[in-house]
C-alpha cells in the first residue's frame, strides 16, 4: 500500500486546496477502480473533450447521464429479461455499472448522444470573462503633472 503525505503541500500553497483533495482520492482508489465498461477521453478542440463508453447490449433507455457535485455519472441497469433463452456462452456483459468522471472547473457537459452500441458525452471547459487574461493599459503620466506633486527644497528650508 501506497501511502503519501500532502501535508507540506497544505502548508506551502493556498488555494489549491481542489488539487490536493483530488490527489488523496485518486491515490486512494488506485487499485477500486473498475475496468467495466471500457471508455476513451478525447480532445477534441481546445476546450473541447469527448468521452466514448462502450455500453453493448444496453438502449438508451437503459442509460443515464447525471452531473452532480462537479462530477459526471454514467450509469446503466438492464431490464430483467426472462424470455426463456438458454445460453451455452454468454460473453457480453449486460450487468449495471456505475461510472463516475470528476469534472474541473468551469467543465460543463454540453449533451450526449448514442450510436452502433457508443455513448459518446461532449464536454466543453467555458472560462469566465473575469477570469480570462486581460491586457492592462499603461498610462503615461506628463511631466507637468509630476512637478506639481514634488516640492521645492528652497522653499521648504
Amino acid at each position: 500500500m501506497r501511502s503519501f503525505d500532502l501535508a507540506p503541500l497544505y502548508r506551502a500553497t493556498v488555494g489549491f486546496d481542489q488539487i490536493a483533495d483530488m490527489m488523496d482520492r485518486v491515490l486512494a482508489n488506485d487499485v477500486t477502480q473498475p475496468t467495466y465498461p471500457p471508455y476513451n477521453i478525447e480532445k477534441t478542440a481546445d476546450d473541447s473533450y469527448r468521452i466514448s463508453i462502450a455500453v453493448a447490449g444496453f438502449s438508451e433507455n437503459d442509460l443515464s447521464v447525471d452531473v452532480k457535485d462537479h462530477a459526471l455519472v454514467v450509469s446503466a441497469r438492464k431490464a430483467d429479461e426472462d424470455d426463456g433463452r438458454t445460453y451455452l456462452h454468454r460473453g457480453i456483459a449486460t450487468r449495471a455499472f456505475e461510472r463516475r468522471f470528476h469534472l474541473a472547473d468551469h467543465v460543463r457537459v454540453i449533451g450526449a448522444s448514442y450510436a452502433d452500441g457508443m455513448l459518446h458525452i461532449d464536454l466543453e471547459r467555458e472560462i469566465p470573462e473575469a477570469l480570462k487574461p486581460r491586457r492592462v493599459e499603461i498610462r503615461k503620466i506628463e511631466n507637468s503633472a509630476k512637478a506639481k506633486d514634488v516640492v521645492d527644497a528652497d522653499k521648504v528650508n
